[in-house]
């Protein structure tokens, strides 16, 4: 089992990081500081230019779409691409000037994998090519979107077009004035209970959608890239928007979603390692009672520990990226489970400490990491809640003592 950087990869790290380190990070204060001014749904023109010129950068270089095992450029394997994430994680922009930002992997993954031509013509060109966004609509706020059973949004027949009625929220991008598409999961009904849903292609500007109110996270309103609520009242979808056909729901958010959540862990090892960096730097910086930060109370040993939970969750990580490159789903799942738990409590427990170390600087618009806590708080949510997860790492495990029974 190798988990360690090929020579294939070194000089593409290389050049992601030096694009990071000196080119996209020192930018993100200027493009945040925009989010306020201007028209709440779209972009000024300073972070148009800032983000856009990034962006050309990167695609000049062929640093760009990382995640895609069809890309022209060498095709990375998932241990590969895990250490490229974990350099996005140190900067707010950074997966979207490389193309490799969610939900639009997981959307083109569904496109590549599942789409029809036109699809792929329509949809997949343009967000390969960085000229749109995309939404992924699965979570409803009257069900438990964690058993993903529960999703009921009606998708009917009618003639050559199917009818959609329901609502859903937390779609994240789908404010952004780029967003062109959603991928919506559907209920389409039948007797076997994983056959049960479906996953259409929606036209973002398709009559009858209202966009009822960007959700705010911690009070925090992040429009135009934040999380929609959405209702869909009578939406008429040409029938050969449904992907693969009815029923293929399951499948295909499986495939969407295994390579979506572990994308997400490796960032967030990129933001633990920002977080403990900045924690370093003001503990040796500051003094208080006549000593460093570093010196005080027990900010030695929490120093440590950090150190040593970010490489456990690396290696964790990077063992579940090397189970994915197996190409046995079923086998990877429990790892992406645990990973998928392990690493943003890690990357949130950093972050918690460097915002004390910082004191109240921590938590106000100074630093980015009361930004970076929200976002790591609500990714213990996003792609199932923690318990889900642990849920599916203990099933997993107990299958090995209970041979031929279902674990609950």
């Amino acid at each position: 089992m190798d988990l360690g950087q090929t020579e294939r990869l070194k000089p593409i790290l290389a050049a992601v990081k030096a694009m990071v380190t000196d080119e996209i990070a020192p930018l993100d204060a200027a493009f945040l500081a925009e989010v306020d001014k201007g028209h709440r749904w779209t972009f000024t023109d300073r972070q148009t230019e800032i983000l856009e010129g990034l962006k050309a950068a990167a695609k000049a270089r062929d640093l760009w779409n990382f995640w895609d095992t069809f890309r022209d450029g060498p095709k990375l394997n998932t241990v590969e691409y895990a250490y490229l994430a974990e350099e996005m994680g140190k900067s707010h922009l950074a997966a979207e000037v490389f193309n490799c930002n969610a939900p639009d992997t997981g959307n083109m993954e569904v496109f590549a994998r599942y789409g029809t031509e036109a699809m792929k013509k329509e949809w997949l060109a343009p967000l390969m090519a960085g000229d749109i966004r995309s939404a992924y609509l699965m979570t409803e706020p009257d069900v438990a979107s964690s058993d993903a059973t529960n999703i009921s949004m009606r998708c009917e027949i009618d003639g050559d077009h199917y009818v959609l009625n329901g609502e859903k929220w937390w779609a994240t991008g789908a404010g952004d004035p780029r967003c062109a598409v959603y991928i919506v999961m559907v209920h389409t009904g039948g007797d076997e209970k994983h056959r049960q849903h479906s996953m259409i292609v929606v036209p973002a500007d398709t009559p009858g959608i209202t966009k009822l109110r960007a959700m705010e996270v911690f009070g925090h309103d992040d429009a135009p890239h934040g999380h929609m609520h959405f209702r869909f009242e009578n939406v008429r979808v040409p029938a050969e928007n449904m992907l693969v056909g009815e029923g293929a729901g399951f499948q295909i958010a499986q495939g969407r979603l295994g390579p979506g959540r572990i994308h997400h862990c490796m960032r967030a090892i990129g933001q633990a390692e920002y977080a403990l960096e900045a924690m370093c730097k003001r503990s040796v910086s500051r003094k208080a009672f006549g000593k460093p930060l570093a010196q005080l109370g027990e900010n030695f040993d929490l120093i440590a520990k950090a150190r040593m939970d970010i490489e456990q969750a690396r290696l964790l990580c990077l063992k579940a990226a090397w189970m994915m490159d197996q190409g046995d789903k079923k086998a990877a799942a429990p790892w992406i489970s645990q990973i998928k738990v392990v690493a943003p409590q890690v990357a949130l427990n950093v972050t918690d400490l460097a915002i004390q170390m910082h004191g109240a600087a921590g938590v106000s618009q100074d630093t980015t990491l009361a930004r970076q806590w929200t976002h790591l708080r609500t990714l213990r949510l996003a792609d199932g809640p923690d318990a889900v997860h642990r849920r599916q790492v203990a099933r997993a495990e107990l299958a090995h003592y209970m041979p031929g029974q279902k674990t609950s």
